[in-house]
């Protein structure tokens, strides 16, 4: 006896029926379930893993993060993301991050809670000092400089183009020569 493909789907079939096995096939109420994004204000932005730029949906409904996607309509990845992208989301749910600056005073062993306002102030009192102390207005052959090169900086894939420009005025008003860009890294 010669077994196709057909006569073994048709015993198998057979066979489970007659065990009792069967498949309900009576109709059955089907009703959608209610999006999560519903009520949810949606915000485009940049993904922050790479230097690709990949553009991401974020929904936020009453401050929170409701859900992350990739942007359709964003000409880098047409919705796609990778799976770094794709688990987005985890970044606000994750019980481990940190939501105020940490501040460890020099020489000591313990990191603690400092406010925003402390902090960006504390920043921007350190690169005064550091610039008003290292400023070099002529270099050794007595050419007219003006740059600062005790400081550096490292710029974010999560900055679009403007965001960058910006960006790259005010460290070049400050005198910076070392700025550098995660994309070239």
């Amino acid at each position: 006896m010669r077994i196709t493909r057909r006569s073994f789907l048709k015993v198998s079939g057979a066979a489970v029926v007659a065990a009792g096995i069967g498949v309900n096939l009576d109709p059955v109420k089907a009703h959608a379930a209610t999006l999560k994004t519903r009520f949810a204000k949606e915000t485009t932005t940049i993904c922050p893993y790479c230097g690709v730029g990949c553009g991401i949906i974020v929904s936020t409904r009453n401050g929170k993060v409701v859900n992350t996607e990739g942007d359709p309509d964003h000409p880098i990845n047409r919705g796609a993301l990778c799976p770094k992208g794709g688990s987005l989301i985890q970044i606000t749910r994750n019980k481990n991050r940190l939501d105020t600056p940490l501040y460890r005073a020099p020489y000591a062993k313990e990191w603690k809670p400092v406010s925003w306002d402390w902090a960006l102030d504390k920043i921007a009192h350190n690169v005064k000092k550091s610039r008003d102390k290292s400023f070099m207005l002529k270099n050794s052959k007595g050419q007219t400089v003006n740059r600062i090169e005790t400081i550096a900086s490292v710029g974010s894939s999560a900055l679009d183009n403007e965001e960058c420009f910006i960006y790259q005025k005010f460290l070049r008003s400050l005198g910076l020569v070392y700025i550098e860009h995660q994309a070239r890294i």
